[in-house]
């Protein structure tokens, strides 16, 4: 049975005839669920809609607003992360409402996405900055469509962006760095640029995350600045680094048993906006170019990157959901590149009698003159 609890409440969420439908259960538990969804089987299997006609004209007549805070109450803020829901919140909230608000969700054309597009465009607003706005659009449209039964959903053609550019320090930039900050945010500086850790990782940080004994930290939480709490990390997988000797020896100089591992001067979890004007200082009195805490992280790849280490390895440290967020990392790698082109050296074989054949893949008879000549010999 496919039946789930969601928020306190029963739902069935099932797919007939590669129609997907979710509905909640009038009988809120486990068995009227699971009682509810054999009824809708079996209205399905004779042929009947699941929907009265009426009924489903009249949700098909809503207003893109009403359909999208419904949308985003019942499923965003359901499954989706503290922070990405805000983020949603306020994409539609200032940009998503005020264009489609007033069209009906099943009139939502693709002309009308394509005029959205070159408003923004109009606006001043980046190609990256309208693509995450058209993320937010169509999950909701496409959940209009399975939730109302509309015909068909706009086509969303994403716009062409340029391939990102990538900020990092390089090793001799690390070193003044280090050298012009002091304190907690020293170690802060230094844990980032040698583990890759987000800024709300490091806040979450705590000493129980530390294995003395295998001498690596488990990356289980990062602090959500909306709910003020811990929370899952970006990936919602938990990922063990190892420390440097460096990092170890630093943690071990002030080890404890629990709390977090950075506090500020009150002995309060650190603020991120300080951190980052921390960090600026430092740059400033080290005559480096202004950065921010996510630096340091692209720093953290960068170099491993650029020590050879596999790309796959590097996704699992960094906590990259996928490998094509390593991939922006894969140009620095000039050691792969290298074992790469290689392959398209000529081949070289050694015979038994110690002399070399070059070139056998290219010349096919080279094979049997040397055979012949060996077993001559």
């Amino acid at each position: 049975m496919s039946t789930r609890k969601i928020r306190n409440s029963w739902w069935i969420d099932f797919r007939f005839n590669r129609v997907r439908h979710r509905k909640k259960s009038p009988d809120n538990s486990k068995a009227g669920a699971e009682a509810y969804e054999a009824v809708m089987r079996q209205k399905l299997a004779r042929g009947e809609s699941l929907v009265n006609p009426d009924k489903k004209k009249k949700e098909q007549k809503q207003q893109f607003k009403e359909f999208a805070w419904k949308w985003f109450e019942t499923y965003v803020k359901t499954n989706n992360k503290c922070s990405e829901a805000n983020r949603k919140k306020y994409t539609l909230r200032t940009h998503l409402v005020p264009f489609f608000g007033k069209t009906l969700i099943s009139e939502i054309t693709t002309l009308q996405i394509e005029q959205y597009k070159a408003k923004k465009i109009n606006e001043g607003l980046v190609n990256k900055t309208i693509n995450n706005h058209l993320t937010v659009l169509s999950p909701c449209l496409r959940a209009a469509q399975e939730w109302l039964d509309l015909e068909k959903m706009p086509k969303i053609k994403m716009l062409k962006i340029p391939p990102l550019k990538i900020d990092f320090l390089s090793p001799e930039e690390c070193e003044p760095l280090l050298a012009h900050s002091k304190g907690v945010w020293r170690e802060i500086i230094l844990m980032a640029l040698k583990t890759g850790l987000r800024h709300g990782e490091l806040k979450a940080l705590n000493w129980a995350d530390i294995n003395w004994n295998n001498k690596t930290l488990t990356v289980r939480h990062s602090w959500c600045e909306y709910r003020k709490a811990l929370d899952s990390p970006k990936s919602n997988r938990e990922r063990h680094i190892p420390l440097t000797n460096e990092l170890y020896e630093m943690l071990a100089q002030r080890k404890q048993a629990e709390g977090s591992v950075f506090l500020d001067e009150r002995k309060q979890r650190f603020n991120s906006k300080r951190l980052n004007q921390e960090i600026s200082k430092a740059c400033k009195k080290a005559g480096l170019r202004e950065i921010t805490c996510h630096t340091l992280r692209h720093t953290f790849a960068s170099h491993l990157a650029m020590a050879g280490a596999p790309l796959k390895v590097i996704q699992e440290l960094m906590g990259h959901a996928n490998i094509q967020t390593t991939m922006r990392y894969a140009h620095l790698s000039s050691s792969s590149l290298r074992e790469t082109i290689k392959l398209l050296e000529p081949k070289r074989a050694i015979l038994n009698f110690g002399q070399q054949v070059v070139n056998i893949g290219q010349h096919p008879f080279s094979i049997a003159v040397d055979d012949r000549a060996s077993n001559s010999g």
